[in-house]
């Protein structure tokens, strides 16, 4: 009877993850060694490898329409499979194409269970209302400003009362975001744009948000305060504390 107390909360805290492992069980995968990789390249011709890697790149760019991360297991089952050997040079030649061709960066987000995503450049975007934009993303881009703006966690009601002066009620349907509840919460953080955490001992069940791991990669948080200044006619300097961590936060230029 003890033994049947422990395993719920064991299988509460491995359901969100059971779907990671579910393909790694199927499919056991070990990175080779540089020195397996190298011998397993003496029986694959460049067009061999150049033939993986554009089906590499092209499962990524179908992934990337919905921006859920990719697993391992998964590209190793349904793309490599039997070039597994070669898997790094394959990552790193579709790797290299997305780039160069696509303008997309693969990055690994998970080291345990191997996700891997595409993340774009929206620094280079002034503000959600570009050509390359969607309501979609303008709405993701209001809750990532309150979270900076708030020191990077809320709890859920602020997100919800903000969208409600935006005349988005999270309780209704929307004609444009449909169920504006279940994309914020489900939607935005599968695809790892938001983290959302349950507040320990609150009843009812309360959630905070918090940048997401894609949006700390994607977004530039100067071009966000840039876009906040100009939304509300005012010097981003002047929100000292926010200016301060979105230079500290800035990468060096690539170029």
């Amino acid at each position: 009877m003890t033994q049947r107390k422990r395993a719920t909360p064991s299988s509460q805290r491995q359901h969100g993850v059971s779907a990671l492992q579910e393909d790694e069980d199927d499919i056991p995968f070990t990175q080779p060694s540089t020195s397996q990789v190298q011998k397993a390249l003496e029986n694959v011709t460049p067009a061999q490898l150049d033939h993986k890697a554009s089906e590499v790149v092209q499962y990524f760019l179908v992934k990337q329409q919905k921006k859920i991360p990719v697993r391992r297991a998964d590209l190793v089952k349904h793309v490599v499979k039997e070039y597994r050997n070669i898997f790094p040079e394959i990552m790193k030649s579709a790797s290299k194409t997305l780039d160069q061709v696509f303008g997309l960066k693969l990055v690994e987000i998970d080291n345990k269970n191997h996700l891997y995503i595409l993340i774009s450049k929206l620094e280079n975007v002034d503000g959600p209302h570009t050509s390359v934009s969607s309501p979609k993303v303008g709405l993701l881009f209001v809750i990532l400003s309150v979270i900076f703006m708030k020191g990077g966690v809320v709890r859920e009601n602020v997100i919800w009362n903000t969208l409600k002066k935006l005349r988005v009620d999270p309780g209704e349907k929307h004609a444009e975001f449909g169920d504006v509840k279940r994309l914020v919460t489900d939607e935005f953080v599968r695809q790892r744009y938001l983290e959302c955490v349950r507040i320990p001992h609150t009843e009812p069940v309360e959630h905070e948000f918090h940048w997401g791991q894609r949006a700390e990669l994607e977004v530039s948080k100067v071009k966000l305060l840039e876009f906040l200044g100009q939304l509300h006619d005012q010097d981003p300097q002047l929100w000292s504390q926010q200016f301060k961590e979105a230079h500290s936060s800035v990468n060096p230029p690539s170029s």
